[in-house]
Formats: structure tokens, sequence, C-alpha cells
């Protein structure tokens, strides 16, 4: 079925004059279509995942609802979106993803998905209506592809998650997500305890561990990336200083600034106070030279690490 479909929608693109009445018909309406609703698409992408024959688009789209692959609240007659379209691929022609993919099998992370294999191809809105033709182009583009890796390489394409281990996927993630939201002095890496996010320079009311509401708003935009990390991840955060004053109060106030992040990430709902370890380091674990301004920058900061499954 897929093979055919390939060869009918060529036909299609040299003769319409060569394909029986009905399918040129299809194909015609489909070309002409500038927004496809979500059950003309469902009727075209499970034909061509070759997945059952429907006597009308509607079971198509009902099996859809049903599996998944779509919203479950979507009204058949809508636009689809490019996000929706891309779940829907992926679900129905068992496209292997991402670890983020994997993970929530979500419209936005199918569409990532999709742009990162190069199925869909430059930038592109992912709320945007599709085009009849474009879809079609999606389709194809998918179907040869599955041809040219399983009959004329005869090899298999390491996926994303089979190239990096799950944390290395999931710092480049968190790397992304913290990117796109412009969250300021923030990086990330695996760290012996875990994935761990350091947030330098984090600056608190004077003499106090009181964060100002610039840093709540940094720490709002990371909570929301780790209550999207799916499983039962206890978190640790540990506080550092920069090397001024004793060490037993660089302990001190280390320790009180990491209770006061917990105490934040509790109240947004990100974890129960009894999933959230705290440390204070002081000092003891520089990342840069502390005789200057930016390396004491640096070293004045919060790491907050997602630990294993428990």
């Amino acid at each position: 079925m897929k093979k055919l479909f390939i060869a009918l929608l060529g036909l299609f693109l040299i003769s319409p004059a060569l394909l029986p009445a009905q399918t040129a018909a299809e194909l015609e309406t489909l070309l002409e279509t500038e927004a496809l609703s979500y059950e003309q698409a469902s009727s075209l992408i499970l034909r061509a995942a070759d997945i059952a024959e429907y006597s009308s688009p509607g079971d198509a789209f009902g099996l859809a609802v049903e599996n998944g692959w779509l919203p479950a609240k979507t009204q058949m007659t809508d636009e689809i979106s490019l996000q929706d379209l891309s779940l829907l691929m992926m679900c129905a022609f068992d496209i292997q993803g991402g670890l983020f993919y994997r993970l929530f099998k979500s419209p936005h992370y199918a569409y990532r998905e999709l742009v990162y294999q190069q199925i869909i191809q430059g930038k592109a809105d992912p709320e945007m209506a599709v085009s009849g033709d474009f879809v079609l182009f999606l389709v194809n583009r998918v179907l040869s592809q599955n041809d040219v890796d399983l009959e004329m390489t005869g090899q298999h394409v390491p996926t994303e998650v089979e190239i990096l281990t799950d944390q290395e996927a999931l710092v480049r993630e968190i790397e992304t997500q913290l990117e796109q939201h412009a969250v300021a002095d923030t990086s990330v890496r695996v760290s012996e305890e875990g994935v761990t996010i350091s947030i330098s320079n984090i600056q608190f009311l004077a003499d106090s561990a009181e964060l100002p509401d610039r840093e709540k708003e940094k720490l709002r935009e990371i909570a929301e990336i780790i209550r999207r990390i799916p499983g039962h991840h206890r978190l640790l955060v540990t506080g550092h200083t920069a090397l001024a004053g004793s060490e037993a109060g660089r302990l001190q106030v280390s320790l009180e600034r990491a209770q006061a992040v917990k105490e934040f990430l509790v109240s947004l709902g990100v974890r129960r106070a009894e999933d959230i370890l705290v440390h204070g380091e002081g000092a003891e674990r520089p990342l840069a030279d502390n005789t200057t301004q930016e390396g004491m920058a640096l070293n004045r900061r919060v790491e907050i690490t997602i630990l294993g499954d428990h």
C-alpha cells in the first residue's frame, strides 16, 4: 500500500488522466485545499500508512482520536495544525523519536522530531494550518525515506536516543528550553549526582536569603521545565558562594539560600518538601577564579540537580 501510494502520487503529478477517476479526484481536492481539516488529514495519513481501509474519512478520524494520535476534544471539521499533524504522522507511520518525544508523545515534540529528521524543512509555525499539497509533500518524504532506509541501504539509522545517553539527551533538551525562554545566567551539565542546572550570579535581597522578583521569575521558568520531566525524580538544591567572609559564614549563607530556593520550588508545586534535598557548599567548589568580579559572579550560584528515579 505504501509503495502504491507513492506510485499513485507520482502518476498524478505526471498525468492525472492515468489514474482512476475517484483517486484522481481525491488528490485533486487535496491539492486545492488550503487548510486541511482533522478529518481529511486523518483519512489521508492512515490510508498512506496502510493501517486499514475506511468507508469514510470520519472512521479514520475516530480511530486517530481513539488511539490518542489527535487531541481528544478535536472537532473533525476544524483545521488541523502542523504540530497536531506531526503527531498523527509520527504515530501512524511509527516513526521513532528522541527521548522527550518517547516520554511525552505530544504534538510539540512530534513537530520538533520531524524538523530534526528533516521531514519538515525550514522554519514553520507549529500552530499554522496546513494545505493539502504540503501534507502530500510530507507524506511522500516519509514514505520515500522509509524505502531508502530499509531497501537501498539495508542499514539501521540510529535515532537521537541511540546516539545520546538519556542524561545527555535531557541536558540538550533543557538547554533548548532555557534558550527558548531566554533564561539568563544558566547552564546545564551531567554531574555525578544527575543532571544539574546551574544558576550563576543569583541575587538575594541584602543581608538575607529572600529571593527578589527577578530571580523568582527565572526559577518559575526552570520549575516549569523540571515539572514536564516525567518520572518521580527527587531534586537536590545546592548553594554556593564566592570566597568572601568566614568559612562558617559562607556555609551558613549557602545553605540558607539553597533552602530559600527549595521553599520557592515547593510553593510552585514542583515537588513535595520531602522530595527536595538541600546542601550548602560555601566556597568549596568554585567554577572560576575568585579574584575577579566575573569569577565571583559564576561562583555565587545555586544548582538544582535532577536525581534518578526512586
